[in-house]
């Protein structure tokens, strides 16, 4: 189990390393390394997806790891409360930002617009409240990103228990 402490609430997730095993493991690596304590939810697309996993509260990007290949191949579906590799146009871009559904969002399974899409690796298992506030929460420009929240939205704590 994997438990995300944010300033609005604990977000649960299990990850499908069976069906996502490269992006499973890239994800608990990042979460066993400590790098995402205290990132920031930094886009918020309301009924859409809260994305994650790259930037500190200033607008900072982290420097990542190296990208990994995209297994959007894997039958999982872009389903509400699902967690995604948030990549480039480029199909294997993704690095350590992640996205979870806010809605049903066929349009991302592979093979997507693109003829890849992006690839489910994991789900909320509890927190969907959390997830739901941050869904809700009002957006702005910062940094020269859009669609950032306007109260940081904080991890202050990712791990494995």
């Amino acid at each position: 189990m994997i438990i995300f402490e944010t300033n609005m609430g604990d977000i649960h997730i299990s990850v499908d390393a069976d069906k996502a095993p490269i992006s499973a493991k890239n994800f608990t690596d990042y979460i066993e390394s400590g790098f995402f304590d205290d990132t920031i939810f930094h886009r918020v697309i309301k009924n859409f997806m809260i994305q994650g996993g790259g930037f500190n509260e200033d607008m900072s990007q982290k420097p990542t790891n190296a990208e990994i290949e995209n297994e959007a191949k894997n039958g999982l579906k872009n389903s509400k409360y699902t967690l995604s590799m948030a990549r480039t146009a480029a199909p294997h871009s993704a690095s350590s930002q992640f996205f979870i559904n806010t809605k049903d969002n066929s349009f991302l399974d592979y093979p997507g617009q693109d003829g890849w899409g992006y690839c489910v690796f994991g789900e909320v298992v509890d927190g969907f409240d959390v997830v739901d506030k941050i869904n809700e929460v009002a957006t702005g420009n910062k940094g020269g990103h859009g669609d950032v929240p306007n109260d940081a939205v904080i991890v202050t704590k990712a791990y494995i228990k």
